[in-house]
């Protein structure tokens, strides 16, 4: 058996759940390894993971990316590193559908980097990749004998696939420029510090609070746990005694369906599962079962030592002590979280790292006191969110503004314009926002006939401008919310007036009556190139504040006269706060951001005068007649909100979310 004693070791992740416990076991356990970490910080890893390491001489903190080449091969050389343990990557399955780029930069460019840098120093004595269970791909219900370690790989979702193809890359390392490489392929794990858009954190942390566990389908996907202690020891023994060129699988023949995880945890908290498990609509291709043969590892003395009993009771002992470990994790519990993966992600200090050199850079290779490299200690803490807000002497991103105080939550808004990149880039590097908000853009002043004759002034802030925008905040790791229009719509054969028949956020818009709406639809059509924008497209706002021009009903109880066809609408009042709830979830793509329903101009004047102005008249002209008065034609339509009243069920029909929010806090009362 093949013996492999290291002295410098890198491990890559290790601020993360799995491989922080295989970091604190090795310096707790081997005083003469130094063990250099390397980890970006992202979501789901923290420096608080590393809590029982801080003050061991024989450790060092690195902050950085996988992905940055200079800095893996800066630290392989000055580290003098002997060995790799590969932890980092991007590991959430829900994630991997709808952000499976961030996966291959992560899961295989990444690996690619370390694999290259180990070429060209040439002093790896051990490359050990972490690897799943879940490149396999599904096991057969009736299987009696897991996927042994020659198994075929059959992938079935964007992780998984990543992790083969690292795979792949990590095997011809290994056969074209003989790296000594060790794969490991590992079933789930849980234990303390796990980020909790995994299962069983997930169902603890509600069951703390009271809540309803959500099942992906109905609970009969099958899994296998083990515990994290019982992993680092497996990765202990794997990194001593693995042969290379070899794969480990590392596994337990315990297995468990979800809804019995489920109800093991309620019955833990004295819960009644029938009332407080629900089942939700299950995620893409949810496999339903991974086996693994685990008797090549058990070769090499490892053997499972937790019990799922005593497993999860440590677990939820841990997560009763430490209920905010994490901070705020509501977008995690969520039934199909929604967690923005970025590249820096959101810092997460240790407490007490003032106690620690840092130096300019992200790395140090000379100090000797330099054990922990991270940014200097803030006062106060980094909050959880912070809106950077562009629209400052807009409507809309005034109304933010208050909104946010409102909530408590920190924001400041942008002082680049948008069309100018270096300004948006100092932005986002004094603010460090978590968010950005857009509500800026060129609607025309007084109306949007303005813009047909101002079409350059037009095109650059609504397209470049907004271009611009999110290709900054993409490279930034960070998710903008982009305040669009509905007005890129007519109504049509297949759209008619008063059929209810609205147009979907994926219909192709029709309507190119004005420049403003032309500009509007083309830069909504690119930003589906952008996997970090949110595309709200709200269409003819209302407020309470029945004084501001720019609200809905104050320009129609102005105009002498005014045509009668029922729209869709956005009642600021309830849509605004509800864009907060879409940024804290994580929610991208595009969404009609509008009431169900249609209101005609007359129902709307109707109510105006019920609630406003007894004595208010009006008059009808038709459209042509309409035509006559404007420059640029306008959009009439019905936008169908079924997406966002799945996503937010409380949300009004249009005409009682008139009468709430804008008739009743205005109605007037008699003398």
């Amino acid at each position: 058996m093949a013996t492999h004693t290291p002295k410098n070791i890198l491990i890559t992740g290790a601020a993360g759940f799995i491989a922080s416990h295989v970091a604190n076991r090795l310096i707790r356990n081997y005083p003469e390894y130094k063990i250099v970490v390397l980890d970006k910080l992202d979501y789901c890893s923290s420096l608080k993971n590393l809590l029982p390491s801080q003050s061991s001489p024989n450790f060092k903190f690195v902050k950085g990316d996988i992905a940055s080449a200079d800095l893996v091969n800066y630290l392989l050389i000055t580290e003098s590193i002997d060995t790799i343990m590969h932890f980092a990557a991007q590991t959430h399955v829900d994630n991997s559908f709808g952000n499976s780029f961030e996966f291959t930069k992560n899961n295989i460019y990444g690996t690619h980097v370390l694999l290259e840098a180990c070429k060209v120093t040439g002093q790896i004595k051990r490359f050990i990749h972490v690897s799943t269970d879940e490149v396999y791909g599904e096991t057969d219900e009736d299987a009696v004998v897991g996927n042994h370690e020659a198994s075929q790989l059959l992938p079935t979702n964007p992780y998984s696939a990543t992790k083969a193809g690292a795979e792949m890359l990590v095997m011809a390392y290994g056969r074209s420029y003989g790296l000594p490489v060790i794969t490991t392929r590992g079933n789930n794990v849980y234990g303390p510090n796990q980020f909790p858009e995994k299962l069983i954190p997930k169902f603890i942390l509600l069951a703390m609070r009271g809540k309803t566990l959500p099942i992906h389908g109905d609970g009969s996907n099958v899994r296998s746990y083990l515990y994290c202690e019982d992993v680092a020891e497996a990765f202990e023994v794997i990194l001593h005694r693995g042969e290379v060129g070899h794969v480990y699988n590392i596994g337990t023949k315990k297995e468990r369906r979800v809804i019995d995880v489920a109800k093991d945890i309620c019955k833990l908290f004295n819960m009644d599962p029938e009332t407080n498990i629900e089942f939700v609509e299950n995620r893409p291709f949810n496999d339903q079962r991974y086996f693994l043969d685990d008797q090549k590892l058990k070769n090499l003395g490892w053997s499972e030592r937790t019990t799922w009993e005593e497993g999860l009771k440590k677990t939820i002992e841990w997560y009763t002590k430490n209920p905010n470990w994490w901070g705020d994790v509501s977008g995690a519990l969520l039934p199909h979280p929604r967690m923005l993966m970025m590249p820096g992600g959101i810092e997460r200090l240790l407490d007490g790292s003032d106690k620690y050199d840092s130096g300019s850079s992200e790395f140090s290779g000379n100090s000797k006191q330099d054990r922990m490299v991270v940014p200097p200690p803030k006062s106060p803490p980094k909050p959880s969110l912070k809106f950077l807000i562009y629209g400052r002497t807009g409507w809309i991103g005034g109304l933010l503004g208050k909104l946010c105080e409102k909530q408590g939550i920190p924001y400041e808004y942008g002082r680049g314009r948008l069309e100018d990149r270096s300004q948006l880039l100092a932005d986002i590097q004094i603010v460090k926002p978590t968010h950005v908000f857009n509500a800026a853009g060129v609607t025309g002043r007084p109306n949007v006939d303005w813009c047909e004759s101002h079409k350059t002034e037009t095109i650059r802030t609504n397209v470049a401008g907004t271009l611009t925008l999110a290709d900054i905040c993409r490279e930034h790791g960070l998710l903008m919310m982009n305040f669009a229009t509905g007005c890129i719509f007519e109504y049509d054969a297949a759209h008619p007036e008063g059929s209810g028949i609205g147009y979907k956020e994926e219909d192709t818009p029709n309507f190119t009556g004005s420049f403003y709406s032309k500009t509007k639809a083309m830069v909504e059509e690119l930003l589906k190139e952008y996997d970090n924008v949110c595309t709200l497209r709200v269409r003819m706002p209302i407020s309470s504040d029945l004084s501001n021009p720019r609200n809905f009903i104050t320009k129609i109880a102005r105009y002498n006269k005014v045509v009668n066809i029922p729209n869709s609408m956005t009642i600021l009042d309830e849509l605004l706060p509800i864009s907060i709830e879409m940024a804290k979830r994580n929610l991208r793509g595009i969404w009609n951001f509008t009431n169900p329903g249609v209101v005609s101009h007359n129902e709307i004047l109707e109510m105006y005068k019920k609630y406003i102005n007894p004595e208010f008249k009006w008059a009808n002209f038709t459209l042509e007649e309409q035509a006559k008065v404007i420059i640029a034609p306008r959009s009439n339509n019905e936008m169908d909100a079924t997406k966002l009243k799945k996503e937010f069920p409380e949300l009004l029909p249009i005409k009682e979310s008139l009468i709430k929010y804008v008739f009743e806090p205005n109605k007037k009362t008699s003398a």
